[in-house]
């Protein structure tokens, strides 16, 4: 089932590391609590955010619902 969500507007705000935001699109989809730990460690240490980043341009990252993004 599909996100009513954005993709586009996903993948933004998980590029918004550059400027020390990371975790933004996490919040944005849901996933309030693992957001936060992201954004306190800068992004997983960038790892954890390059990893998202890859997630959504492939189409694999899930909200909190469990529904593609």
């Amino acid at each position: 089932m599909q996100s009513p969500r954005s993709r586009l507007t996903t993948l933004l705000l998980s590029l918004l590391i550059l400027c020390g935001f990371g975790g933004v699109h996490r919040i944005y989809a849901g996933k309030v609590i693992t957001g936060v730990i992201q954004f306190l460690t800068c992004g997983g240490f960038i790892i954890w955010q390059v990893i998202d980043i890859i997630r959504i341009i492939c189409g694999c990252f899930d909200d909190k619902e469990g529904r593609t993004i």
